[in-house]
């Protein structure tokens, strides 16, 4: 199924008072790029981040940003390590009756002391694992935006294959209307040149003028590319680097037939052409 690689997902769950919530952005990109944005203490998660987006998405640049947000209960304590703190104030207690010092000791003086107050952190474990358990949900809603989006595409490319198709069949009922006009030319410039018209050298002239102009063999392909790009569109893997070259193939063959052209209709449709290829590369720049 065609996915487009422009997309948003936006996931969040309340468990327990802690809050967490996935904002996912992805847009075109050459290749797969991740960028995970995580808080200070879930930072040990990038890589399952980068695994879990690289098993849901083949190209883009994705930017992962986490926000959480938590009660107290699960923020770090400061716990008092009482053997310093006695140590501590048993030091300041012979100092101050040493240099008789009357001033008590200041409580924090006493807490900035190293080894004095202790932070534990918290287990996040459970708490990192419901995150990614949530991204995988959020990943999935992300993967469902590109697909609708893809198939919106895909309409879309399918539209301007069928007008660039009407083109061809356009430019090839124009080609013998084409010949029989400069045909008609050169028999005018050579009669007013040589008096009597030698018709032997008029069709030897004419059979090199045709090939010249002859436009069946890029009608032909053009054909085949676009048969190939609505094949390509039906397949359920990432085709925007197929679709692009064929887009390259395609917008050649326009070229070709604008340079042969011998009258303006014909340029006109070369020009069609450039403009309904050109309108369709744009989209396909969006395709995973």
């Amino acid at each position: 199924m065609i996915r487009s690689m422009t997309s948003f997902a936006r996931g969040g769950s309340t468990r327990e008072g802690i809050e967490l919530v996935w904002e996912l952005r992805s847009v075109n990109h050459r290749y797969l790029e991740i960028q995970p944005r995580l808080p200070e203490n879930f930072r040990q998660l990038d890589a399952g981040v980068r695994e879990a987006v690289a098993r849901h998405l083949g190209r883009g640049k994705v930017e992962c940003g986490l926000r959480y947000k938590a009660s107290g209960a699960d923020v770090a304590a400061i716990v008092l390590n009482e053997p310093v703190l006695d140590q501590v104030l048993g030091v300041m207690e012979v100092i101050r009756s040493r240099e008789s010092l009357l001033k008590e000791p200041d409580i924090m003086t006493v807490l900035a002391w190293p080894g004095v107050a202790v932070a534990t952190t918290p287990d996040l474990t459970p708490i990192q694992e419901q995150a990614m358990e949530l991204l995988e949900k959020v990943l999935d809603d992300l993967v469902a935006t590109r697909e609708r989006e893809g198939q919106r595409l895909a309409v879309l490319i399918e539209s301007r294959c069928e007008l660039l198709q009407a083109q061809v069949e356009k430019a090839r009922e124009r080609m013998p209307v084409v010949i029989e006009a400069v045909r008609e030319r050169l028999r005018n410039r050579l009669a007013e040149v040589a008096g009597d018209l030698d018709e032997q050298r008029l069709e030897q002239e004419m059979a090199l003028l045709a090939q010249r102009l002859d436009v069946d063999e890029e009608m032909d392909r053009l054909s085949t590319h676009l048969q190939e790009v609505q094949r390509v569109l039906k397949r359920d893997e990432p085709v925007g680097r197929r679709l692009d070259f064929l887009m390259q193939e395609l917008n050649r063959e326009a070229n070709t037939l604008g340079s042969k052209s011998a009258d303006s209709e014909t340029t006109a449709i070369s020009v069609e052409m450039k403009v309904l290829i050109e309108q369709m590369r744009e989209q396909v720049q969006n395709i995973e």
